[in-house]
């Protein structure tokens, strides 16, 4: 079974339910941070999010890869990637299975290492 799809609907609904705005203000709130986050990433600015993680774009130089079919070397142009870095909060949620938002990573210890 494929996992569940989170949707800029269902944040504006979680918004809705937890903080009490109506549905359109909930749909606007959700719009106006990704919006905001988004801007920022194009700006060139580092998005960080407590207990959740970083954002940020980095610059790819250009290099030689090779074709799988044929083997022939092509040029990949220079581009920019957008990078998310997990908090260690966020980390240990995901590794616990825990959910919710109250107290969100509290008594969960460090994790230790894990890689990238």
């Amino acid at each position: 079974m494929p996992a569940k799809t989170i949707t800029r609907a269902d944040l504006s609904e979680a918004v809705y339910q937890e903080v009490g705005l109506s549905r359109n203000e909930s749909a606007a709130l959700v719009e106006t941070v990704l919006n905001e986050i988004a801007d920022a990433l194009v700006r060139g600015e580092m998005v960080k999010i407590s207990s959740f993680g970083s954002f940020w774009v980095r610059q790819k130089g250009q290099r030689i890869g090779r074709n799988p079919k044929t083997g022939d070397e092509v040029p990949i142009l220079p581009r920019k990637v957008l990078v998310f870095r997990p908090s260690h909060v966020l980390k240990d949620r995901v590794n616990t299975g825990e959910t919710g938002t109250a107290g969100a990573g509290t008594g969960v210890p460090a994790g230790g290492g894990a890689g990238k």
